[in-house]
């Protein structure tokens, strides 16, 4: 069937897809005509067109920043622990509430789970702090069990798990969504087998719902690793104080007190691009791997 025939048979459905072609478009591929701007002394006044071009000049400048390499391995810690603790808590979350029969139980879990999602990181970090502090809960609980009190959110060692528990308990039941979905897209009947030949709930999980799931955690996996190095502003910022800035300091951070405190838009623009390049070759690579290993990818 050509294209002209298919348009003509299925225009509802090219109907519903043109918004969020036009959305695409406008929203994300004409802001990529700024991306210029990393290759240009940009000037607020001179504007993009009229400012001088300057090659590689402001990527060499990040490469050459004294604390490149602290900024750049606090962001590589960061996302390789957000996707090693982050990514299976969606997973196991979605196959232990799909368990639960009774319905009206499983739905308050549910919403229990999906409404920290909407708090915003101001928010999460306050009751973080709140819950962390000196006289909080944490040191409470603590001070019964005869330990002395420890100021979490001001020792180095614990403000990189901070950021990855906190970003847990904000999205990991909104991740579920997608999995769920995908459960309950897998036929009834395949269970119905598993069950006359005596396949316990465990194993069905194990040997029916896991391996159907894979194509689709493949996916997740792949978008979650194209973000590797875009941690989150919010997230980070809100949580730092100057005794974690150590070992919190991240490229978002950093383009922020560049970019915006500075005024280095060139800088912090060509700093998006480095971003964006190795989430891309990230992507990539692990699309090719996944392919050779699964004959699944998203490419």
């Amino acid at each position: 069937m050509g294209l002209k025939e298919n348009i003509k048979k299925y225009w509802e459905l090219y109907l519903m897809v043109i918004p969020g072609i036009i959305f695409f478009i406008l929203f994300k591929y004409v802001p990529m005509l700024g991306i210029t701007i990393a290759f240009k002394d940009y000037g607020i006044f001179t504007g993009i067109k009229d400012s001088p071009w300057v090659g590689l000049k402001h990527f060499k400048a990040f490469f050459e920043y004294p604390d490149f390499w602290r900024v750049f391995n606090n962001t590589m810690i960061i996302g390789f622990l957000k996707i090693v603790l982050s990514f299976p808590v969606p997973i196991v979350l979605s196959l232990l509430l799909n368990e639960v029969r009774n319905l009206k139980f499983k739905k308050t879990v549910q919403t229990v789970f999906y409404i920290p999602h909407f708090f915003s990181w101001v928010i999460i970090a306050g009751l973080t702090f709140d819950l962390l502090s000196a006289n909080g809960v944490v040191n409470s609980l603590l001070g019964m069990l005869g330990y002395e009190p420890i100021l979490f959110m001001q020792r180095t060692e614990y403000f990189r798990l901070i950021v990855v528990l906190t970003g847990i308990w904000r999205d990991a039941g909104w991740g579920t969504i997608v999995i769920l979905a995908a459960i309950s897209g897998i036929n009834p009947s395949v269970y119905e087998a598993a069950k006359i030949d005596g396949a316990g709930r465990f194993k069905q999980m194990l040997n029916i719902t896991l391996p159907l799931l894979v194509p689709t955690l493949l996916v997740l996996l792949l978008l979650q690793i194209g973000r590797f190095l875009d941690i989150g502003f919010e997230h980070v910022y809100n949580l730092l104080t100057p005794m974690t800035q150590s070992v919190g300091d991240t490229i978002d951070t950093y383009v922020y007190r560049v970019g915006i405190l500075q005024g280095q838009f060139s800088a912090t623009t060509a700093i998006g691009v480095f971003q964006s390049v190795v989430g891309l070759t990230l992507v990539l690579a692990f699309n090719k791997l996944s392919k050779k290993f699964s004959e699944g990818g998203i490419i």
